[in-house]
C-alpha cells in the first residue's frame, strides 16, 4: 500500500471518528430531551394527583399552580436557576452557589448546553411542584408565586450546586481521609489516594425530593391545617376525613407519575452513549429498580395500612390512596442509587420508604398538621430511605464491600501485586510488626457519612430559607386566603372559573332514554333527571322549576338545607321567574348577603 492510499484511509477514519462524535452528540442530546419530556409530563401527574385529592371548589386553583410551575418555573431556571446550579467558571468556581449561564449568556462553553437545560429545569420543576400539595386548598395564590420562585430560582439550585455540578463542596471534597487507601509501594506503606468520596444522589432523593418534602412540611405547618380538618371533641382531639372530589382523577395522576419516574430515574444517566461504557444497560438496571422499589412500597404501605387497622379494631379496607403513596415513595427512595443496587436491595429499600410513608403520614396527624397529598411523607420519607439506606445495600456500599478481616486475609497478595519490587513475605507479614502495614479501609462507612451530612445540610438550607419566607408570608397575612373563601372555594373567587361549572350541565331533552339512565330517586323511567328549560340551556342559568326528584331539585335542597338566605334573598324568592331573569345583574350582591347555617 502506498503512502498516498495510507494518508487517504487515514483521512477516512478520521472522518468518520467526526461523524460518530457528532452521531454521539446528537443521540445524546436527543435522549436528554426524550427523557426530560417524560419528566414534565408529570407536571400532568401531580395536576391529576392533586386535583382528584381536592374538593371540587378548589380544582381550577390547584391546576394554575401546576400550570406556572412549568411557565413560571421555565422563566426563572433560565434567568437565575441554572446559572445558580452550574454556572461554574473556568478560574472561580464556588463550592457553595454558581455564578455564570445567567439568562443563557455565554453558554456556548458547556456542552449539550440546551438539552442539559432542558432536563434539569424538570428536576427543579418537580422539587417546587411537590409544595403546592401540601398547602393546597387555602394558600392565597400571591404567595404562591412567590414562594414556588424562590424554590426554582434558589433553593434547590444551591443544593443541587453542592450535589452534581462537580464543584458543589459536597463532592469535592479536599478531605485527605475520604479518599481510598492504596498502596505507597516507594515507602512501603498505605496512604490516602485516588478520588474522594463525597455525596451520592443519582437522581435526587436527596436533592430533589427531601428539598421539596421539607419545605412542604414548613409550608404546611405556617399555613395550618383546613377548616374543619381537626377538632377537639370534650377532651378528645380527633382528626375528621376531608375526601378529594375525584378518586379516579387521582388515579390517572398516580399512574402518570409512575411512568414519569422511569425516565426521572433511568434518564439520570443523562447520556445514552459515549463509546466506553454499556450506559443502556445501566438505564434498563435503573428503570427495573424504580418498578421493583415502587411495587415493594406499595405493597408494604397498603399492608401496613391492614395490620395496624386489625390491631387497632378497625375496619380493614384496602385504601387506594395509601396504595398510591406507597408506591411513590418507594420510586422516590430509588432515586439515591438505582443504578447501583440489585433487585433485592431494590425491594428492601422501597419496603421500608413504603413503611415509612405510612408511620410518617400518622404522625403529622397526630400532631394535627395538614399534608392534603402526604407530600411531606412520600418525598422526605421516602428521600431519607434512599438516602441513607443505599450507601449500605448499594454495590458500593456497607454490605457489599469485605469487612476488615477479609481485606485483612486479602492484603498480602493485593499489595505484592501492586508492588513487585517491594513484596512483603508472609513470615514478615504476620511476626514483624514493623512489616504488618496493614489498615483497614473505612470507606463504605466514610460514604454513608457523606450521605447523612448531605441530607442534614438539604434539610437546615431548606428549612431555613422556607421558614423565612413563609414565615414573612404569615407575619403579614399574605399567606392563608380568608376563612369565607377558604370555606367557598377558591375557583371561583380567585379564578372566575369553576372547575364543574354547574351552567355546564343538563340536557333539553324529556327523557335520558331507558331505565337504566333514570334517576333512582325520582322512581320513574326514563325520567328526566338532568332536564333544564330551553331557555336556561341558552346561557340564562338555572331559573325553571325542576321535577321532583331530578338532578337539579336535589341540588337545590341541598342549597336550602345547609345555607339560609338573607331577608334580601327571601323577598326575591317571591319575584316572579322572568323578572329574577331581568336582575342578573343583581345575582353577585345577592350571594354576598348569603350567610352560613352553623351546623
Amino acid at each position: 500500500m502506498s503512502d498516498a492510499q495510507i494518508l487517504a484511509l487515514q483521512a477516512e477514519i478520521d472522518a468518520l471518528k467526526d461523524k460518530v462524535s457528532v452521531d454521539e452528540k446528537s443521540l445524546n442530546q436527543f435522549f436528554l430531551v426524550v427523557m426530560g419530556s417524560f419528566v414534565m409530563f408529570m407536571q400532568c401527574g401531580f395536576a391529576f394527583l392533586e386535583a382528584g385529592a381536592v374538593r371540587s371548589k378548589n380544582v381550577v386553583n390547584i391546576l394554575i399552580k401546576n400550570v406556572l410551575d412549568c411557565f413560571l418555573g421555565a422563566i426563572i431556571y433560565w434567568a437565575v436557576g441554572f446559572a445558580f446550579a452550574y454556572g461554574d467558571t473556568d478560574k472561580d468556581s464556588s463550592a457553595f452557589i454558581g455564578s455564570k449561564y445567567f439568562f443563557s449568556i455565554y453558554h456556548e462553553d458547556y456542552e449539550n448546553y440546551r438539552a442539559n437545560w432542558f432536563f434539569q429545569f424538570v428536576f427543579a420543576a418537580t422539587a417546587s411542584t411537590i409544595v403546592s400539595g401540601a398547602v393546597a386548598e387555602r394558600t392565597q395564590f400571591g404567595s404562591y408565586l412567590i414562594y414556588s420562585t424562590f424554590i426554582t430560582g434558589f433553593v434547590y439550585p444551591v443544593v443541587s450546586h453542592w450535589g452534581w455540578s462537580g464543584t458543589g463542596w459536597l463532592t469535592a471534597s479536599e478531605i485527605t481521609s475520604f479518599r481510598p487507601l492504596v498502596p505507597d509501594c516507594a515507602n512501603g506503606a498505605l496512604t490516602y489516594g485516588g478520588d474522594a468520596i463525597g455525596f451520592k444522589d443519582f437522581a435526587g432523593s436527596g436533592l430533589v425530593h427531601c428539598c421539596g418534602g421539607i419545605a412542604a412540611l414548613i409550608g404546611a405547618i405556617f399555613i395550618g391545617p383546613r377548616t374543619g380538618r381537626f377538632e377537639k371533641v370534650g377532651d378528645v382531639k380527633r382528626a375528621n376525613n376531608i375526601p378529594g372530589h375525584s378518586v379516579p382523577v387521582a388515579s390517572l395522576g398516580a399512574f402518570i407519575l409512575f411512568l414519569g419516574f422511569l425516565a426521572f430515574n433511568g434518564g439520570s444517566v443523562l447520556a445514552i452513549v459515549d463509546g466506553e461504557t454499556d450506559i443502556g444497560e445501566a438505564l434498563a438496571k435503573s428503570v427495573m429498580n424504580t418498578i421493583i422499589g415502587g411495587a415493594a412500597g406499595s405493597i408494604f404501605a397498603i399492608s401496613l395500612n391492614l395490620i395496624v387497622s386489625m390491631i387497632n379494631g378497625e375496619p380493614q379496607y384496602w385504601s387506594l390512596l395509601v396504595c398510591i403513596n406507597g408506591g411513590l415513595a418507594g420510586m422516590v427512595s430509588m432515586c439515591a442509587a438505582c443504578d447501583a443496587l440489585n433487585t433485592g436491595a431494590a425491594f428492601g429499600i422501597g419496603a421500608i420508604a413504603g413503611m415509612t410513608l405510612y408511620w410518617v403520614s400518622a404522625v403529622l396527624k397526630k400532631l394535627h398538621i395538614d399534608d392534603p397529598l402526604d407530600a411531606f411523607a412520600v418525598h422526605y420519607g421516602g428521600g431519607v430511605c434512599g438516602i441513607l439506606l443505599s450507601p449500605i445495600f448499594a454495590e458500593y456500599g456497607i454490605a457489599s464491600v469485605p469487612a476488615c478481616t477479609q481485606q485483612e486475609d486479602n492484603f498480602l497478595p493485593f499489595w505484592n501485586s501492586q508492588c513487585p519490587d517491594n513484596q512483603i513475605t508472609l513470615k514478615r507479614f504476620l511476626y514483624d510488626k514493623v512489616e504488618n502495614i496493614f489498615e483497614c479501609d473505612y470507606l463504605a462507612y466514610k460514604q454513608w457519612t457523606w450521605n447523612f451530612i448531605g441530607l442534614l445540610a438539604i434539610t437546615a438550607w431548606t428549612g431555613a430559607i422556607c421558614i423565612v419566607m413563609f414565615g414573612l408570608l404569615w407575619y403579614f397575612d399574605k399567606l392563608r386566603v380568608e376563612l369565607d373563601v377558604e370555606i367557598r372555594g377558591l375557583d371561583i373567587k380567585k379564578h372566575g372559573e369553576p372547575g364543574y361549572p354547574t351552567a355546564a350541565y343538563g340536557h333539553g331533552w324529556d327523557e335520558e332514554g331507558n331505565a337504566e339512565a333514570a334517576n333512582p330517586f325520582s322512581g320513574n323511567a326514563g325520567g328526566d333527571t338532568g332536564r333544564r328549560d330551553v331557555k336556561s340551556l341558552m346561557g340564562g342559568g338555572f331559573y325553571e322549576t325542576s321535577s321532583d326528584g331530578g338532578l337539579l331539585a336535589l341540588a337545590k335542597s341541598y342549597r336550602n338545607s345547609h345555607y339560609k338566605a338573607s331577608p334580601a334573598s327571601r323577598r326575591s324568592s317571591q319575584i316572579s321567574p322572568g323578572e329574577q331573569r331581568k336582575s342578573l345583574g343583581d345575582i353577585n350582591p345577592a350571594l354576598d348577603t348569603v350567610q352560613e347555617d352553623k351546623l
